[in-house]
């Protein structure tokens, strides 16, 4: 009996750039496809093979079409792959993916509908510590032994009731540090479930980059005003300790 060497719906996948992505409503109903973002680009994954012949998926600006072949990437009639296929992306349904993109909010009120709900997944990337949250009390007794040209290089703010440190290289103090992305400050290991949520949150909650959003790890966040972050030193510590 011959093999059926027809393509099963896991073997396709389509590349294309991340601009396109508001262009994926005509296909958003196509229960079966999913998606997941690398960087700059855009992965689909789980065609028939008629989706992958339709005139929806061949009028994308930029797609390309693969078949996958044990982890490798082929064109169509190709015998060399294009590329290996990354195995650790983050895959959603289509149609949940898409709810990311807010084409048409009112942006006088965000009703219940709207409401976006953010999810922090463990990320295997290695970011650079940008910040770091710890008590006022910790951070004053680290810095009295801290040559001050390391304290030159550091901001510092009150983040509810804890200290917020800024900057590169940060000290060893105890506590909580972040990662910068878009004006976002991000648990170290942490990243948005979708790394396209990042500039549609600035757009939302942060429309002229005047705050920094400090999220915790259940998804909600505290604006930073950024004329609140001052110079770290002792006295500027000890000045803020004795007003609160």
């Amino acid at each position: 009996m011959a093999k059926n060497a027809a393509i099963s719906l896991s073997d396709y996948r389509a590349e294309l750039p991340h601009e396109a992505i508001e262009l994926l409503g005509a296909i958003r109903d196509w229960n079966n496809v999913q998606l997941a973002i690398e960087e700059d680009t855009i992965w689909l994954k789980g065609f028939t093979e008629e989706q992958a012949i339709a005139a929806e998926i061949r009028q994308l600006p930029g797609l390309v079409l693969y078949t996958l072949r044990d982890g490798l990437l082929f064109r169509k009639d190709a015998l060399v792959p294009a590329k290996k296929m990354r195995s650790a992306l983050l895959w959603s349904p289509l149609e949940k993916a898409l709810r990311l993109s807010w084409p048409s909010f009112n942006h006088n009120y965000f009703g219940i509908h709207e409401q976006v709900a953010v999810q922090l997944v463990q990320r295997d990337e290695e970011q650079t510590a940008f910040a770091l949250s710890a008590p006022l009390k910790e951070i004053r007794s680290t810095i009295l032994h801290t040559p001050k040209f390391k304290l030159d290089l550091l901001q510092w703010t009150l983040a509810g009731d804890r200290a917020l440190i800024l900057g590169t290289p940060l000290l060893a103090f105890p506590g909580q540090t972040y990662w910068k992305r878009d004006g976002h400050l991000l648990p170290s290991g942490l990243d948005f479930e979708f790394k396209n949520m990042s500039p549609l949150l600035q757009q939302k909650y942060n429309p002229d980059q005047s705050n920094w959003l400090l999220w915790h790890t259940d998804g909600s966040y505290l604006a930073i005003p950024k004329t609140m972050i001052k110079k770290l030193s002792l006295s500027s510590l000890r000045l803020t300790e004795n007003i609160y």
